[in-house]
């Protein structure tokens, strides 16, 4: 079996199996992210046997636990419908695909951990309002693991770069040392070709490929297409066509200045109760990230924001960029200025970035003072306003977020443009291509 996109997922797979008292393990994401094919190599490579269930594909198998939860009961059932398949103690995983086709999948994985002779894996899209159900089942007797589309650093795995290149870039940051010409050049091409493409694998695997982007945008239209026909078969109790409306409009909000949400975009007699539930049922399916507006730039963060008051972001930026008109590939590649758009691409990249780290998005926009802030990111006692600029103007907004009497729990600020690694004393200057090791920074520098 050929595995050609190396993932982060693979390293957490190998820690989890070498753990004795690892729990069945449920990875869940937005779909066609790489999941079933990271898992599918795993088992591969550590299993001598792998029983491997489609719930979506063979829905017969729904039935398997129809009769109790119990390991023997359901290994019978299994049995019946493919009496081949065999199950050794020690060395067999279960790999139960499209987990949330059927929640009692999850409600048995309580049982195969107190029976203890079988590896379970589930992989769940987080496009199944059933997801909500599996989320309460067999608590405390299985673990949860979160995947995103590819980062930066798995995209510069996907080129050929190393560890040892990655952590060379870091020491830069750690050090405040500036980045040699020919590396600031080489990697804010290498950042303009993912901005342009994504992470989705399929569309970076015939980028590798290739060596160019011949037939990348053609399966990220498709992949559109995907997500629309999803949402038409997966949402419940919520209007479709306002959740596709909704979706069918992100790039039209990123295109105004404020780039917020406003419900008259999508029609002119549109009402947001008429749309309650529809942005976050596209969070919950792992389609946009949604970025909160802050009372005040000051901690803690939960709690501190306005619910009303937010902007969405596509999840992978290749598919903002494939909303757009075809040429608009063509022109971020080529490092052209995008009009309307420039900012917000930028913006959105630098979400996802962050979100792929674990972070929560939050903006602040204020009149009096004039103040506008994309994102923070914190340490243990300090917020940091992170400002994304898509040209070169002057940081006012950064500049008064940093008098010290205002906004005590900012200390210092991150501005991330083409700029190259820099400190004046208030913020520090990163080149967008850092920002996926912004966590690990912001956490350990001195």
């Amino acid at each position: 079996m050929d595995k050609l996109l190396r993932r982060k997922v693979d390293s957490y797979l190998t820690a989890w199996k070498n753990n004795p008292d690892r729990k069945p393990l449920i990875i869940k994401g937005a779909r066609q992210i790489g999941k079933t094919r990271s898992i599918e190599w795993f088992a591969s490579q550590n299993y001598k046997t792998v029983i491997q269930i489609n719930f979506v594909e063979q829905p017969k198998y729904k039935n398997i636990f129809e009769d109790g939860f119990e390991v023997d009961t359901i290994l019978k059932n299994i049995s019946l419908l493919n009496p081949e398949l065999k199950f050794v103690p020690g060395e067999t995983l279960f790999f139960f695909d499209e987990l949330q086709a059927c929640p009692n999948c999850a409600t048995s994985l309580k049982f195969f951990k107190l029976d203890g002779r079988f590896d379970v894996i589930c992989s769940g899209s987080l496009m199944g309002i059933n997801y909500r159900e599996i989320e309460s089942n067999s608590v405390g007797y299985k673990e949860d693991y979160e995947m995103h589309s590819m980062d930066f650093e798995e995209f510069l795995w996907a080129k050929g770069y190393n560890e040892d290149f990655i952590d060379g870039l870091y020491h830069h940051m750690l050090e405040i040392k500036p980045l040699a010409k020919l590396q600031m050049d080489v990697l804010f091409e290498l950042f303009r070709d993912y901005a342009t493409i994504g992470g989705m694998p399929e569309v970076v695997n015939t980028y590798i490929k290739n060596k160019n982007f011949s037939g990348t945008l053609g399966i990220q239209k498709q992949l559109l297409k995907d997500y629309e026909e999803d949402i038409t078969k997966y949402v419940e109790g919520l209007d479709k066509a306002k959740v596709k409306a909704v979706y069918n409009h992100i790039s039209t909000f990123l295109a105004k200045e404020n780039k917020r949400f406003q419900i008259t975009k999508i029609g002119k007699n549109a009402r947001n109760r008429d749309y309650v539930g529809c942005v976050e049922w596209l969070a919950d399916a792992g389609v946009i990230n949604i970025c909160y507006c802050l009372n005040l730039p000051e901690l803690p963060l939960k709690g501190n924001y306005d619910p009303k008051l937010y902007k969405i972001y596509y999840k992978d930026t290749g598919l903002l960029i494939a909303s757009l008109d075809e040429e608009a590939q063509e022109d971020l590649r080529a490092n052209k200025n995008l009009g309307t758009y420039k900012g917000a691409i930028y913006e959105n990249i630098v979400g996802d970035m962050l979100v792929k780290q674990g972070y929560n998005l939050y903006y602040y926009s204020s009149d009096k003072p004039s103040l506008e802030m994309d994102f923070f990111v914190r340490d243990a006692d300090s917020l940091m306003p992170v400002e994304v600029k898509s040209n070169d103007n002057a940081t006012a907004s950064l500049n008064n977020l940093l008098k010290e009497d205002k906004y005590p729990d900012v200390k210092y600020g991150i501005k991330l443009g083409y700029k190259n690694i820099g400190f004046n004393g208030k913020f520090y200057t990163f080149p967008y291509f850092l920002t996926f090791l912004l966590k690990k920074f912001v956490a350990e520098r001195k």
